[in-house]
């Protein structure tokens, strides 16, 4: 007989954090190991994010093989790449610097100037930080994130001004070859959500 069974206490709805939602560091920084514990001053804040959120998405190929008749006697996946996609509202350095790389982003006091030329594929260290349902904090980490893809930027009245990116989470030593490790645990005091 079945151990477990339904439980609705396992559904749940996530919001960014109200101090943040996506976090970024520099290759090479220690990574958080748990969902609870304050990120260092070394992660800096992206600012908001569109309303969509955050996309994580996997590619999986497969290698199939057929018999004389047609049927599948073998699948096997061959290849597996994850990445995460989203919309930085504000233009603040570390929105810049994921957008067009450190290297073309020059910030002082309250001016920036940004140089648009070919990305670097500049690898850093993303957090993404969620409340969920049941008083529960997650926390995706992903060591080892380089942009590879870039949507569209408008100027006009009707939309705000974002940056549309998408990340490559790549195999990390630090998660023994993991894309990424989600952590999820009770919060012992409550956090807002936006």
């Amino acid at each position: 007989m079945a151990t477990n069974s339904n439980n609705k206490e396992n559904v749940s709805l996530g919001k960014p954090k109200a101090s943040g939602f996506i976090y970024r560091a520099p290759a090479g920084t220690d990574i958080p190991k748990d969902a609870t514990t304050d990120l260092p001053q070394t992660f800096k804040c992206v600012g908001y994010v569109g309303e969509d959120g955050v996309t994580q998405s996997a590619d999986v190929d497969k290698t199939e093989v057929k018999d004389a008749g047609g049927v599948t006697v073998l699948s096997v996946i061959t290849s597996y790449a994850e990445t995460y996609q989203f919309v930085m509202l504000e233009l603040n350095e570390t929105s810049a610097t994921i957008r067009y790389g450190s290297d073309a982003v020059k910030a002082t006091d309250n001016t920036m100037t940004i140089t648009h030329k070919m990305p670097s594929g500049e690898s850093a260290v993303f957090v993404f930080e969620l409340l969920c349902t049941g008083n529960k904090a997650r926390r995706i980490v992903v060591p080892d994130a380089t942009p590879n893809d870039f949507g569209d930027t408008q100027y006009h009245i009707g939309d705000a001004v974002a940056y549309d990116v998408t990340l490559a989470a790549n195999p990390s030593d630090k998660i023994d070859g993991g894309t990424s490790v989600e952590y999820i645990a009770p919060i012992t005091s409550p956090q807002k959500s936006d």
